[in-house]
C-alpha cells in the first residue's frame, strides 16, 4: 500500500513496517540533490518531526518522518550517490525503514488521488 503525505513523502506499508522517502514532485522542486543525512538506526522519530536532511544547489531542506516509529534500516546508497534521490526517488532513492508505533497514522495519511490532487493544486 502506498502513502503520501502533505509535506510529500511517500510510504510504502510492508506489513509493520513502512519504507519512505520524498516524492517525484519534491525531488524536482528542490533540484540537483547534492547531500542528504538521514536518521541513526534505531533512532525514535515522531511523525511531522525532522528525520533527514538534503541539500541541493537551492537550498537545505528537512525531510520529516511520515509516522511515529523507530527507524529499522537506512538506505546507505543515497548518503553516497545523493543523486540517486532525483533518479528515482520512490525506488532506489528510498530514505528509511520504520518500525510502525501507530497504524492509525498510517490510514489518515493521502492515498495516491488525494495525494495527485494536492500536487495539481499547488501547480496552479
Amino acid at each position: 500500500m502506498l502513502k503520501f503525505t502533505k509535506d510529500h513523502e511517500w510510504l510504502r506499508v510492508e506489513g509493520d513496517t513502512v519504507t519512505f522517502g520524498v516524492t517525484d514532485f519534491a525531488q524536482g522542486q528542490l533540484g540537483d540533490i547534492v547531500f542528504v543525512e538521514l536518521p541513526k538506526i534505531g533512532a525514535s522519530l515522531a511523525q511531522g518531526a525532522p528525520a533527514a536532511v538534503v541539500e541541493s544547489v537551492k537550498a537545505a531542506s528537512d525531510v520529516y518522518s511520515p509516522v511515529t516509529g523507530d527507524v529499522v534500516e537506512i538506505n546507505p546508497a543515497i548518503v553516497e550517490n545523493p543523486a540517486l534521490v532525483n533518479q528515482d526517488p520512490m525506488g532506489a532513492g528510498w530514505f528509511a525503514k520504520l518500525k510502525i508505533a501507530n497504524r492509525a497514522q498510517v490510514d489518515a495519511l493521502l492515498d495516491e488521488q488525494d495525494y495527485r490532487s494536492l500536487v495539481n493544486a499547488t501547480q496552479q
